[in-house]
C-alpha cells in the first residue's frame, strides 16, 4: 500500500469519526431524536403531564396519535399538583384513559405519602393503575441517602397502595437510580422506564411496560410555560387493559 493511499484511508477514517463525534454530540444535546425510528406506527403512544403544561384540552391532545396520559397527582407527604383535578376530569370528560402518579421523596415517610396520594386520588377503578416516580432530585445524586431507609419507605408506599387498590403500583425510574436503590428489590413490580437518548434495550431494559423515550415532544393542547411534552409507549404486546385497574 503506498503513502497516497495510507494518506487517503487515514484522512477517511478521521473524517468518519468526526461525523460520528458530531452525531453523538447531536443526540446528547437532543438536537436529533432517533428514539422516533424504533416506534412504530402502530405502537400505543401515551403523554405524561403536571402543572408544567398548566391548562390542557385532553382532547386535542388524543387526536395527536396519543392513546393514554399520566398525570402528576401528589409529591411527597402533602404537595398536590395544581392541575391535577382539571386534567383528571378532562381526561375522563373526553374518554382518554388515564393514569395518576406520585412523585416520590426521600424526605418523608412512605406511609404519609400513601396517605396524600390516595386522598387525592380516590377511588381509580377503571382507571390505569398508579404509578411512583422515583428518581433523584436536588443534590440526592450526589448525596445518596441510605438505601435500606430508602427501600423501606418505598415499600410501605407500595404496600398501602397495592392495599388500597388491589394492583401492584407501577415505578418509574431511570438506569442510574434502579441500580443503586431498585436491583433485585422490586421483583413484580411493572416498570416505566425512561431513556430519551436511545432505546431502552440499549440501556440494558428487557422487561418493562413503558418506556419514556423522548422529553422534547411539542403538542398542540396545552398552553403552560413548558412548551415541550414527555412521549410514551407501551412496550410490545403489552395492552392498556392489562394495566388497567379492575
Amino acid at each position: 500500500m503506498n503513502k497516497r493511499v495510507r494518506k487517503i484511508l487515514l484522512c477517511s477514517g478521521m473524517f468518519l469519526f468526526g461525523l460520528m463525534i458530531i452525531f453523538v454530540i447531536l443526540i446528547l444535546t437532543k438536537i436529533v431524536c432517533i428514539n422516533k425510528m424504533f416506534v412504530s406506527t402502530e405502537a400505543i403512544i401515551g403523554v405524561d403531564v403536571s402543572e408544567y403544561q398548566d391548562k390542557i384540552d385532553m382532547k386535542k391532545i388524543s387526536e395527536q396519535n396519543v392513546s393514554f396520559v399520566y398525570i402528576k397527582a401528589t409529591e411527597g407527604s402533602s404537595y398536590q399538583d395544581a392541575c391535577f383535578r382539571e386534567n383528571w376530569k378532562n381526561a375522563h370528560d373526553c374518554g382518554l384513559p388515564a393514569g395518576a402518579y406520585h412523585f416520590f421523596s426521600f424526605d418523608s415517610s412512605g406511609k404519609t405519602q400513601a396517605q396524600n396520594f390516595i386522598a387525592a386520588v380516590g377511588d381509580l377503578k377503571g382507571d390505569l393503575i398508579p404509578v411512583v416516580d422515583f428518581e433523584y432530585y436536588g443534590d440526592k445524586q450526589k448525596s445518596p441517602p441510605d438505601k435500606e431507609k430508602v427501600l423501606r419507605e418505598l415499600h410501605t408506599f407500595l404496600e398501602l397502595l397495592e392495599k388500597e387498590y388491589g394492583v401492584k403500583p407501577m415505578i418509574y425510574t431511570l438506569k442510574n437510580i434502579y441500580n443503586v436503590y431498585l436491583d433485585g428489590e422490586v421483583e413484580g413490580y411493572p416498570l416505566w422506564v425512561r431513556n430519551v437518548f436511545y432505546t431502552a434495550a440499549l440501556d440494558g431494559w428487557s422487561d418493562y411496560v413503558i418506556w419514556q423515550y423522548i422529553d422534547t415532544a411539542q403538542l398542540d393542547g396545552y398552553s403552560g410555560g413548558e412548551k415541550y411534552i414527555d412521549m410514551d409507549v407501551l412496550s410490545d404486546g403489552i395492552t392498556l387493559e392489562e394495566i388497567t385497574v379492575k
